[in-house]
């Protein structure tokens, strides 16, 4: 009796990790899936690159801590040079860096390697289909940086501590002459501090230094 049934689509996994047990236990569990075929194995992120390369395989699972060249750096390059290929990344790491690091990079997953086969084998399916997977930390981390503003950027102004010092008197009202007093500088001093002030913040008097200064967060707001 015949059969016209297709094979079923198998997805090629390429497996990276520096332990060759950790890679025969990945290789032996996943090869129980019908679906899913490991294509290949590397030892560290160089070779992950080289034989994703050769063996254009669907999904790549990825450990992040490796001799040489590590997952992260690795995701990055798969992700430049061969973004059709899927990073799942499977670690014992479950730290905020290490999680940012890595989706930053461009992983389409994070799992830890206590992930149960049933679970790991549904992962590989979904990153191959393009779909997040996340292990509940790194869900929670990516989350808690959504809902956590970014600190604010840094002035792209910057004055000396002197001319902050002048600009500041300038905001009390202070002539040249009051300021160098205060400070026991020459009144051309003064001058040329507040010259080079007005050219940093690309204004052309007093007021405006000032209020370009508060603006930038240079001096505080009255």
């Amino acid at each position: 009796m015949s059969t016209n049934e297709a094979e079923p689509v198998r997805i090629r996994l390429l497996l990276a990790d520096d332990h060759p047990v950790v890679r025969a236990g990945l290789s032996g569990m996943l090869a129980a899936e019908d679906d899913l075929e490991v294509v290949g194995e590397a030892a560290d992120g160089d070779e992950a690159c080289a034989l994703a390369a050769e063996l254009r395989p669907d999904v790549v699972l990825m450990d992040l801590r490796m001799p040489g060249t590590d997952g992260a750096t690795a995701t990055a390059r798969l992700s430049r040079e061969q973004p059709r290929v899927k990073v799942l990344i499977l670690t014992t790491y479950d730290t905020d860096a290490d999680i940012l690091r890595a989706v930053e990079a461009g992983a389409t997953g994070y799992l830890l390697k206590d992930t149960p086969r049933r679970e790991l084998a549904d992962a590989v399916r979904a990153a191959a289909r393009g779909e997040t997977v996340l292990a509940p930390a790194a869900a929670a981390t990516l989350l808690n940086r959504v809902r956590t503003p970014a600190p604010a950027p840094a002035p792209a102004v910057l004055l000396t501590a002197r001319e902050t010092q002048v600009l500041g008197l300038v905001a009390q009202g202070r002539t040249n002459a009051d300021i160098g007093r205060a400070l026991f500088i020459g009144e051309a001093t003064v001058k040329t501090h507040l010259i080079r002030v007005f050219t940093k913040l690309d204004v052309d008097d007093r007021t405006a230094a000032v209020t370009a200064a508060m603006r930038l967060g240079l001096l505080p707001q009255p």
